[in-house]
């Protein structure tokens, strides 16, 4: 087996063109404790050259029909060389999972393997844990801060200290929004490519999707046709809880697409991180009012979503109530990169009385933030400030700890400032980690 993919001792295997991403200091402090890392995403997020970039040697199983052959044979004989060591779409091999293991325990030491894998097996492959042993990292797809779309001036780090939002304006507006969205994070595609260009090209990934890769997720055979209407489905509620009957109702060619046959589609889209859906906020509340328990649908990246409903910028621009929660989502997509590297998570919030967040990021040691997104002007931004301070007021903050900001971000291209109720305003192209 053919590991010398490295030039000289001490050197990464880093590819020309390379764009830094803001997990790498995550990745860094994983493989000084953890004897390999799992880089988990979608297809076209950048996983193998990020993964490159940390490693030292690597196997390509998913392009070298050679290496495929012998981790298949022979599991451990892939696993020589320069540390960290990348073997790349790791579950086509199975088998890997206990290999590295194994060798981890032998070695005794951190940082020698890491793994990249585009869709996640099912979980009797990886049952035995890899607690202490392999930890996992999120790779999602390229923020505004990493694409160099944002000024970064208004820092999530420091919102979660308390810090004062100011910032000039940033002369990135609603239109610049709208393209931002349906061009996505992609670092396949770079400036030169046209918008137009890349939503054909996703429209092309969901279909090969649908058609191919969900169904190796757990060997069940499904129906195309039915995966890219659940798609539609999802696409139109990204932003709401929107019930299995609802998305099955939706997505139904006939009557056979029942609510439980959407629960395993939506499954096996997750698995494939196509979709990322938001999670509710455990928290306490000071009323009795109960909270919402439905997760929230969004894509790993929302650009899928204007794919899958063939939309394009000037539709878009078109339809503000669409356009609306497909920038929400957007903003969930920067905010959950943006978190990962505070060490913090981002969680939905609402309760049956109708109070909601659109977003909550939870440090977890007592500092929190809320988060309400609207695509500008003075009424919406005076409506969220509203909603915001509900939501304060509603939880429990002797329990759960005082909220550190309450944040409103919107499309435009404004000023960041404080309002005097405490409310802090923000344009998405001000935002970073």
């Amino acid at each position: 087996m053919d590991s010398d993919n490295v030039s000289d001792a001490g050197q990464t295997l880093t590819p020309a063109g390379y764009r830094s991403r803001i997990a790498e200091a995550n990745a860094d402090r994983m493989l000084r404790t953890a004897r390999a890392l799992l880089v988990e995403g979608p297809k076209g997020c950048g996983k193998t050259w990020f993964a490159k970039h940390l490693a030292r040697s690597e196997v390509l199983l998913d392009h070298d029909p050679a290496a495929l052959a012998l981790a298949e044979a022979e599991p451990h004989r892939v696993l020589d060389g320069p540390v960290p060591r990348l073997l790349d779409e790791w579950q086509l091999v199975p088998a890997l999972w206990g290999a590295v293991r194994g060798a981890g325990d032998a070695r005794g030491v951190p940082g020698q393997f890491i793994l990249t894998g585009s869709a996640t097996p099912a979980d009797d492959v990886t049952r035995h844990s890899g607690a202490l042993r392999i930890q996992r990292l999120a790779l999602r797809t390229m923020s505004l801060a990493e694409r160099g779309w944002s000024t970064q001036e208004v820092s999530l780090a420091g919102l979660l200290r308390g810090d004062t939002v100011t910032a000039d304006p940033t002369r990135r507006g609603v239109p610049e929004a709208v393209d931002a969205l349906c061009r996505g994070g992609w670092p396949g595609f770079d400036d030169s490519v046209p918008t137009a260009d890349i939503v054909d090209a996703l429209g092309s990934y969901l279909a090969d999707m649908a058609r191919t890769d969900i169904g190796q997720v757990d060997g069940v055979a499904r129906d195309p046709v039915r995966v890219r209407a659940l798609l539609r489905s999802v696409a139109r509620n990204v932003g709401t809880a929107a019930s299995l009957n609802k998305l099955a109702a939706e997505a139904s060619l006939d009557a056979s697409l029942g609510r439980h046959s959407v629960r395993a589609y939506l499954d096996a889209l997750e698995r494939l991180h196509v979709l990322e859906p938001l999670m509710v906020w455990p928290t306490h509340l000071r009323s009795r009012s109960p909270l919402l328990k439905s997760p929230k649908h969004h894509f790993a990246d929302p650009s899928l979503a204007v794919a899958a409903l063939r939309a394009t910028p000037e539709r878009l621009l078109a339809d503000p109530e669409a356009f609306g929660l497909l920038f929400e989502s957007l903003v969930i997509r920067d905010l959950r990169v943006y978190a990962q590297a505070a060490g913090a998570e981002v969680f939905a919030f609402g309760d049956a009385s109708g109070t909601e967040a659109d977003a909550i990021v939870d440090a977890g040691d007592g500092r929190w933030l809320a988060v309400e997104v609207k695509l500008g002007g003075s009424k919406q931004i005076e409506q969220a400030a509203r909603s915001l301070l509900s939501v304060k007021r509603k939880v429990d903050e002797a329990r759960m700890g005082d909220a550190t900001k309450l944040l409103v971000v919107t499309a435009s291209d404004g000023y960041s400032y404080e309002r005097p109720d405490g409310v802090s305003v923000a344009p998405i192209s001000a935002l970073g980690p």
